[in-house]
């Protein structure tokens, strides 16, 4: 009978959830003593994330769906021992592998990095086949780059041997799997995911989504403005624009559809309103993390420049939300849901979570780990006092049906599942740009753009753009991020453009890269929940964010954006910010009921807001903002009047 218990507790989602456990702890002990470096950690702790990404894409689906079940069950196995085995490699030679046998390694050392670096390559085909497929484009082309004829030296290099692809991504360790990529994932990323995971657990995202639904107000027009506050919102604790859709997609996009907005536009403001997780501080992304790291500054410091992009990202699109509704949706009022006081509480406990967050980094100058960590904690200690006290004390009939296990399982489980998968594809990355490194193809393609810098710099930056863009269209903008810093902003800086500017020129160009097809999971994911079509909400997003997508290019003309925080920096906000409101109003709004007029009205002000926003002296941009920032607040006024159909029946069509 006992054994029969056991066995029955004996399963795939309870192995999943030890394992998960040893890894939240250990990178909770790791956050909190720093004990090792992250070097260290990486090398113990990166085969635990690839056993975690086994098993929960095993849980989702079996990984070869064409196989038998029991074959699927051996290969399973076999991963996880080649994972555990090589982690107990790395427990017991880590310091002769890492310091002493550099260049000189055993015939084991190849077998361990060779078995690691086969086991990330199929796990990446399976969940980044992008990535794989390019990774494998890669070891061709630096086993045999001496094909290529001299004539082309671009694409030239003299090769190399398997043995120096497999040692330079895994057991050197400055580069590949082992290398800066991984170890960010594992701890400046895996403690922010801390938070995300506490909230996640006790359901605090999903409250805070419906409080910001009573927040929008009582008009239908301003019921998508939900999705804009909703996606902000879990964008300071997401940082990743297909999870904001997912959480947040998933209570909007049906909520807009209710009240008579077409799928396609509910699926592309959830999806322009997600993308926006990329760029909301503290969270800001991978991207972010890893431009602390290559400017070797506090992720504070790229925080608080965060902040002023964000300001323009969210204002300039609940604007341009609220221009299209007034076309799409009826001015009547609708009823405003009641929100139950323990879904306001943790509201209030997300919120002062982050805030707490920032105060530690920003005010009291904690370092990021320990900041984290204690944010998180503080997060699920109210948290979970809230869900003691609405269960046991008040009996709430809402919180009768959650069990305290179950919400820890959760946190836990979502902490695993999230740090192993950006684990994962950093590990990936890692091998990419260290096949890079060796082939030489970083200096070649830098060397290009400075010469073309050495003509003009415009036209470098209008490549570098392109090269971005293309790169995003393919890539996830995590990838992105990381091709762009390593090719493009050596010859920015070289050219004496600003490295924050630099850094953040490549830092939105992996943000808009994600609304670029065909890889737009933003867009996927959205259109999914819509039930609409992937390539109408794809562009119509792309129209949305198009003013904001102007930001990319205004950092060179307003550097004090991000380069100089304080009075400087709120001066070229508040001028950016009243650019693309300007160029929003004059895409989406209407000023006179006449066509041929309210064109030419909307082009003028388009043309007065680029001044603001490119014009190279303060003066003639802020006597141009003064112009525009009335012009927009007398054209909202006017689109009410005339941009509504003009009748009931046809704002009915038009909503439906």
């Amino acid at each position: 009978m006992l054994i029969d218990g056991l066995k029955s507790h004996v399963t795939l989602r309870n192995l999943t959830f030890a394992v998960s456990t040893v890894f939240f702890v250990w990178l909770v002990w790791y956050f909190y003593t720093g004990l090792g470096g992250p070097l260290e950690l990486v090398a113990r702790l990166l085969p635990v994330a690839l056993i975690l990404q086994i098993l929960f894409l095993y849980r989702q689906d079996r990984l070869y769906k064409w196989l038998p079940p029991k074959i699927n069950h051996v290969i399973v196995a076999a991963y996880v021992a080649i994972a555990a085995y090589t982690a107990w490699y790395f427990w017991w030679e880590f310091e002769r592998v890492a310091i002493y046998s550099q260049g000189t390694y055993t015939q084991q050392d190849f077998i361990v990095g060779l078995l690691m670096f086969l086991l990330v390559m199929e796990l990446s085909r399976l969940a980044h086949p992008v990535l794989f497929w390019i990774n494998v484009v890669m070891v061709v082309y630096t086993l045999y780059g001496y094909v290529f004829p001299r004539s082309l030296d671009f694409f030239w290099h003299p090769g190399t041997t398997f043995y120096r692809v497999v040692t330079s991504s895994t057991v050197e360790f400055s580069t590949g799997i082992y290398g800066i990529y991984g170890q960010i994932a594992l701890t400046l990323i895996a403690a922010f995911l801390l938070i995300a995971a506490a909230a996640n657990g006790f359901g605090a995202q999903a409250a805070m989504i419906n409080v910001m639904r009573r927040l929008a107000g009582r008009s239908r027009q301003l019921i998508p403005q939900t999705a804009v506050l909703g996606s902000l919102s879990v964008g300071m604790i997401s940082g990743s624009g297909s999870a904001n859709a997912v959480v947040v997609g998933s209570i909007t996009i049906p909520l807009m559809k209710r009240y008579g907005l077409p799928g396609t536009f509910a699926a592309a403001i959830e999806t322009a309103g997600s993308m926006g997780g990329l760029i909301m501080p503290p969270m800001m992304g991978v991207g972010a993390f890893l431009m602390s790291e290559f400017l070797g500054v506090p992720y504070w410091d790229v925080v608080i420049r965060g902040f002023a992009l964000a300001a323009v990202y969210y204002v300039s699109l609940a604007l341009a939300v609220y221009l299209l509704c007034v076309r799409l949706l009826p001015s009547d009022a609708v009823a405003t849901p009641k929100v139950p006081i323990y879904e306001q509480i943790k509201t209030s406990i997300f919120f002062l979570a982050v805030i707490y967050l920032i105060v530690l980094i920003g005010w009291v100058g904690m370092g990021e780990l320990r900041a984290a960590l204690y944010a998180a904690i503080f997060m699920f200690v109210f948290l979970l006092a809230a869900f003691l006290y609405f269960k046991h004390v008040l009996k709430d009939p809402e919180v009768a049906k959650e069990s305290l296990f179950a919400n820890v399982r959760v946190t836990i489980e979502t902490h695993a599942d999230m740090t192993s998968y950006l684990t994962l594809l950093l590990a990936t990355l890692g091998i990419m740009i260290g096949l890079f490194t060796i082939t030489g193809f970083i200096n070649r393609m830098g060397a290009m753009l400075l010469d073309l810098g050495s003509w003009n710099i415009m036209a470098m930056i209008l490549m570098a753009y392109v090269f971005g863009w293309l790169v995003g269209a393919g890539l996830p903008p995590t990838a992105t991020y990381i091709i762009g810093a390593v090719i493009i902003v050596g010859p920015l800086r070289e050219l004496g453009v600003n490295p924050w500017v630099a850094h953040f020129f490549v830092f939105l160009l992996s943000v808009w890269g994600e609304l670029s097809p065909p890889t737009s999971l933003t867009a996927a994911v959205c259109a999914r929940i819509a039930e609409a079509s992937f390539m109408r909400t794809m562009w119509e997003a792309l129209k949305i964010c198009l003013p904001i997508t102007l930001m990319t290019f205004a950092i060179f003309t307003r550097p004090d954006i991000v380069v100089n925080p304080g009075w400087r920096q709120v001066f070229a906000t508040a001028l950016v910010l009243i650019s693309t409101c300007g160029i929003t109003f004059a895409m989406f709004g209407r000023l006179l009921e006449h066509p041929a007029g309210d064109l030419l009205l909307r082009v003028t002000l388009a043309l007065v807001a680029f001044v603001t926003m490119f014009h190279p002296d303060d003066r003639v941009a802020t006597a141009a903002a003064v112009f525009v920032l009335p012009a927009i607040i007398f054209g909202v006024m006017r689109h009410r009047r005339f941009a509504p159909p003009k009748s009931e029946a046809l704002q009915s069509q038009a909503a439906g």
